[in-house]
């Protein structure tokens, strides 16, 4: 039977993934060592550069590796869903697995450059994300994971009372800065003064 990870990967069908890969010449997406070190410090784990790394990652392709895995369901062997596959498009940014003494760590990461947190989104990632692992992570024995968000400034108004203990560690999420560059400006619609408006009919870069 395949490993979790093994399973994961193999569940990437992402065309951004491949694209990406190729054009930087990492087509096995292979963390940098700064952000190694800096998902380390994080999480406070030792995070190995040969992790396995996927981004945009379907919330419904994780639940499906944990339940094959944990249940020795073999390729091409249909299982009762059950809430397994919701069929929906809710992802995770960045998913990072490596093996440590016999436990598979994964690391969710949720990013923002420009738009700020909702907690209407977290909210119903955080609802998921607990049903796929446990509201202590405690769902499937031997896999532990674990969350964060990284953004240019710390959340502040991001309501976290009711997200699983695992991804809210005494109350308040991992987080930890992403460096976004200066001088990114926005393209919206306006009017012919350049207030902003749905309906002005111009637009502007501000």
């Amino acid at each position: 039977m395949e490993g979790l990870i093994a399973i994961l990967e193999s569940l990437n069908r992402k065309e951004r993934f491949f694209l990406v890969g190729a054009a930087l010449g990492n087509p096995n997406f292979q963390l940098g060592d700064e952000y190694a070190r800096s998902l380390s410090r994080s999480f406070d784990l030792d995070v190995p550069s040969n992790s396995w790394v996927a981004m945009d990652y379907h919330l419904d392709w994780i639940s499906t590796a944990l339940h094959v895995t944990h249940n020795q369901i073999s390729h091409g062997e249909p299982w009762l869903n059950g809430g397994i596959v919701n069929g929906n498009q809710e992802d995770v940014d960045l998913i990072v697995g490596f093996e440590d003494a016999g436990t598979t760590v994964l690391l969710l990461v949720e990013a923002k450059a420009e738009t700020g947190w909702t907690n209407s989104q977290q909210q119903s990632k955080a609802d998921r994300l607990s049903v796929i692992f446990g509201a202590e992570s405690d769902r499937y024995p031997g896999v532990q994971p674990h969350f964060a968000l990284t953004s240019p400034r710390r959340p502040e108004k991001l309501n976290t009372s009711t997200w699983p203990s695992w991804m809210a560690p005494e109350g308040r999420p991992i987080w930890f800065p992403m460096t976004v560059p200066p001088n990114r400006r926005r393209v919206v619609r306006c009017d012919q003064a350049g207030r902003r408006s749905a309906t002005g009919g111009f637009a502007v870069i501000k």
